[in-house]
């Protein structure tokens, strides 16, 4: 990895800011090497105008049991400055979430990506596994032994699951249920998906319009859920993402089928009403829409469902 341009002061509490986006960076790693139509959308955004990226927001899901669900996540961000930005509640999906804003740190101009750019905000989903069928519960806690969430994190990093894979008639049971239950107990901490910040974006794509004509104009399928661009009920917030593709996992009994994988999303924070008329170079992020909207945030989690073989 290249040497990063930090600011030599840095408002930087509860560690080393260049340890944690060396995290970042070898999440986000994983993440690509496992997605491969991901990648290539990651790649494309970049190779028009030679955009300089920023993300607004990493998104990983857990199963709440025992030491698996979010706090075997959070507590590492936790202890590096970042804090609970809100709640997210999916009943229907026997989901809960929480999204947290990134420590206070210096940031230069030009500074952009992982090395040297905004720290994403983080949203963590964790699947309330006492709300499903006990059958469900039965194979979820066969495999997920206690205190083993403890390697969350290097999970993530290494994209490894922490349990043994079961077997296809198991994943079936879960997935028939609860698919994002399903795509958790696959899939593990490998993130779930990443969102580009549009509005820092600063060429054509600081259109999300532009990037939705772009990515179907190269035959990429984006989630349709309540419209291809999501947008809350204040008009603040844009959102739009890609489907998850189908990769063939082998399962333990030597089942290989196809199941989704991770996404990618591209998220548009408009500015506060109150602040409108501020001159375009003075709008900092503080300016614009913060907070997450349920109902976009219900439709860009039908992006990792199921086709065809559950």
């Amino acid at each position: 990895m290249d040497s990063l341009d930090l600011p030599h002061t840095s408002s930087f509490k509860g560690g080393s800011e260049l340890f944690l986006r060396d995290v970042f960076e070898n999440i986000l790693k994983t993440y690509l090497k496992k997605n491969p139509t991901t990648k290539r959308i990651w790649e494309l955004v970049q190779s028009v105008d030679n955009e300089k990226i920023c993300y607004d927001h990493f998104t990983f899901m857990t199963l709440k049991i025992e030491g698996y669900g979010i706090d075997s996540m959070s507590s590492f961000f936790m202890d590096n400055g970042y804090k609970i930005g809100g709640g997210l509640d999916f009943p229907k999906k026997n989901l809960r979430g929480l999204w947290f804003s990134p420590p206070d740190i210096n940031i230069p101009e030009d500074g952009h990506g992982l090395s040297n750019g905004p720290l994403p905000r983080l949203v963590m989903g964790e699947i309330l596994v006492d709300e499903l069928s006990p059958a469900s519960q039965e194979i979820i806690r066969k495999y997920l032994k206690p205190a083993g969430g403890k390697q969350a994190l290097l999970s993530s990093i290494l994209g490894s699951l922490i349990w043994e894979k079961p077997t296809w008639s198991e994943f079936k049971q879960i997935a028939e249920e609860n698919e994002l239950a399903a795509w958790a107990f696959i899939n593990g901490y490998t993130m779930n998906h990443l969102a580009f910040a549009v509005h820092r974006l600063k060429h054509r794509f600081s259109d999300i319009n532009c990037i939705i004509q772009y990515l179907e104009e190269n035959g990429f399928d984006l989630n349709q859920d309540g419209g291809v661009l999501k947008v809350s009920t204040d008009g603040l917030l844009l959102q739009v993402s890609s489907l998850s593709e189908q990769l063939p996992v082998e399962f333990s009994d030597g089942v290989v089928k196809s199941v989704p994988a991770s996404y990618i999303e591209f998220t548009e924070r408009l500015v506060l009403p109150q602040f409108k008329d501020l001159p375009h170079d003075q709008i900092k992020e503080i300016h614009r829409r913060e907070d997450f909207a349920l109902n976009n945030a219900d439709n860009i989690l039908e992006s990792s469902r199921f086709k065809s073989d559950v």
